[in-house]
Parts: C-alpha cells; structure tokens; sequence
C-alpha cells in the first residue's frame, strides 16, 4: 500500500494478517491496546480532556484482556526468529498479563523497562500519586535463544556504565506531531534505544500495532526495515505522512538529531590542537584549552555537567576518543602549571584541564570529518552519539 521499499505497511486486523504472513523478523516491538479507556480525564497540551482512545482501548475483563494477549503474542512469537527479541509496552492495566501469556507460551523475559516520562501530565483527582512511567517487557523467544544486545553500545550511551533498566526519557514532543495526532503515539527516542539496543543494520522489524508508525521512521533512520500493521487507514495514512517526510536529507537530519537526544545525554568534549602536542596530550592524559574569553569571563557551557568523553582531533582529523576520570569534572591551570608538565601554551594565561583515562582508546566506528572553516579550530561539546557511527 505504499512505494517504500524498507516500510510496508498493512491495515487490517491484526489476528488475521499475523496469521498469513510468511516473514520470520528480527524484532518485534508491540504497543498494544492499554485497556484504559472508560471516561476518565487527563490534560493534553493546556487543555483537559476525556481521556477515550477509542473502542479498541475500551476497559475490558481480565479473562477477555488475557484472551487477547495470548493470541497474538502466539501469532507473534511463530513469526518471531528464533534469536530474535520481542518488545512490548504498557501499563498496570495490561502488562501483568501481557507477562502471563508470554510465561504461559514459552517467551523468556529478560528485562521489564520502567520508561520514566520526564514530563507527565498531572493527576486530576487529587486522589492518587501521579502517574509518570509505563512499562516494557523486553523477551527472547525461548530459554535457548542466543539473542542479541548491544551491551557495548548502551554502556556507551550511558556514559560508561551498565545501562539500568530505568529509562528517564520525555513524551512525546510536538515535533514528532508535524503531519498528524495519535492518541497514544510513541516517543522516537524511546524507539531509537530500543532498536539501537536489540538490532543491527539491515534487521527487518514488526510492529503488529502501529499507530502513527514510530517504530518504522525510527527503523528506517537507523537503517532497518519496517513492517507494520494496524486496523485504521487514517493512522497509517499519518505514518505515510512521516515516512515521506525523512525522504528529504535535511529533515531526515533534523529528526534523528532530535531523536538521539535525551534529558541525560552523554556529551564529548572535541578539542582541536597540534599533532605534536595532541600526543603529549595522550601519553599525560590531560587536554587543556583556552578559560574564557578575550575580556576575561569564564563561560560553562550547558551540557558540561554532564560531559563524560573527551575528543582529540588535529585540524578535524585523525580523532582519538577517551574516556574523562570524571564526568562533568575540570580543574583551571596556569600557563606555568602546563610547563611543568611538558606543554608549551601561548594564548591565555589560564587553561581549563580534563583528565582522562588514556589506557583504552574508544573505538570510532567511523572516522568523523570535523572541519568546519574557522569553527574547526574552536572547542566544543557534541553528543557523543555523533562519533559512534549511529547516523
């Protein structure tokens, strides 16, 4: 139903187009229906609102929610390969038995991700503690499956730490809404971890309850293929809408940019300085630069608490990443203080000084062209998601 070579889509019902399908895919992530539908209020934007998604989200009896649930997680699982990984998202109203049926038919479940909204709407009735995270099941398909996680990466993104299995990310933002609205659309750098984490390039995904297709513009971003499946044409029709959008470079660019971010972020600092003293630079395990600027202030800029990663570049090539002591951490040298330590700086009196671990070298997938006329010469903090080989 559409020209796109890696994003097919499919509408209908989701039971029956499981059912005779023939694809054995690499990952599946699900959202399905919350069962919470029935009348109560929440806040969208400024506004108030009667929080109906629509009959497919209609409160339902435990014995119909299970029935449900273990149908198409049998449907899914069939099409599921064998090393492959299952993903599915949810609420209290659902999620016990969507953990049920998947214990029941055979899934093994390897992480529940509590995916903590940074900004949640408030509670309304005053009666409750507000309600901030939802849940996502993360599963092999069996005990034997030899199943696929880029620990490497995620302890990376992490700033060199295990990634936890809470997950402080925002909703939804009005970006992601430029070609239409869904009641319960997916943020993308929810989708841009989740496919980062469990897939490598080339994988073909499925998502058995589309929506607006977040799942498939995240994929198609990072260079994955994308089935998907829903009942409505209107919200397929608005995953059309998005997927056409990233045809265009610039705004293709634009989105992952905003999907690779996050509230805690992991940040590089990109220092350009001469061959020679770069090395110095990495047998002392310290890079200086200039503190402040010609009238004499000193100017931190936002995102240095949570710099964790220090680039050494020489006129924008030849990049070498480490890892900082401390994140966020620098002390204030005096030109005299670098003397002693080997350098020979001439611009400033006072240097700002990161202290890294020059014993393992991080891996650059590919090596990044940082030239950018006059700004390739000045420091600078980019996420470190940019020399990873991510985009």
């Amino acid at each position: 139903m559409n020209s796109f070579n890696d994003f097919k889509l499919l509408c209908g019902n989701a039971m029956q187009l499981l059912q005779q399908m023939h694809e054995q895919f690499d990952m599946i992530f699900a959202d399905p229906p919350y069962f919470i539908s029935g009348g109560g209020k929440t806040i969208r934007g400024n506004r108030v609102i009667v929080a109906n998604f629509g009959e497919w989200d209609k409160i339902r009896p435990d014995k119909e929610k299970d029935e449900f649930n273990y149908q198409w997680l049998s449907l899914c699982r069939e099409r599921l390969k064998d090393n492959g990984t299952i993903w599915v998202s949810g609420t209290f109203h659902n999620i016990y038995s969507v953990a049920r049926c998947m214990t029941d038919l055979g899934y093994k479940i390897l992480n529940v991700i509590t995916w903590q909204k940074v900004d949640p709407p408030p509670s309304l009735t005053g009666t409750r503690f507000n309600f901030s995270a939802e849940f996502i099941i993360w599963a092999a398909k069996s005990d034997k499956s030899k199943y696929y996680l880029n620990f490497d990466l995620m302890t990376q993104l992490n700033g060199g730490k295990q990634m936890p299995d809470v997950w402080k990310l925002p909703s939804v933002g009005s970006w992601e809404k430029r070609c239409g609205k869904h009641p319960t659309q997916k943020p993308l750098r929810l989708l841009y971890r989740i496919i980062l984490a469990s897939t490598r390039q080339g994988d073909t995904i499925l998502d058995p309850f589309a929506g607006s297709c977040t799942t498939g513009i995240a994929a198609n971003l990072l260079g994955r293929n994308f089935i998907g499946i829903d009942q409505c044409q209107e919200y397929l029709d608005y995953g059309i809408r998005r997927r056409k959008e990233i045809e265009e470079p610039v705004m293709a660019q634009k989105i992952f940019r905003k999907m690779s971010e996050n509230p805690d972020e992991v940040m590089v600092m990109v220092n350009h300085c001469r061959k020679e003293t770069k090395q110095l630079m990495i047998d002392k395990s310290i890079c200086y630069l200039r503190a402040g600027d010609s009238k004499g202030s000193l100017l931190v800029t936002p995102g240095f608490e949570r710099m964790q990663y220090v680039l050494l570049h020489t006129g924008g090539e030849d990049c070498h990443l480490f890892r900082l002591k401390t994140k966020g951490h620098f002390q204030i040298w005096t030109k005299e203080t670098l003397e002693k330590y080997g350098f020979h700086p001439e611009h400033a009196p006072y240097y700002v000084v990161l202290h890294f671990d020059n014993s393992k070298e991080i891996e650059i997938p590919k090596q990044p062209n940082l030239k950018q006329k006059i700004n390739t010469y000045r420091a600078k903090i980019r996420p470190l998601s940019d020399f990873l080989g991510l985009n």
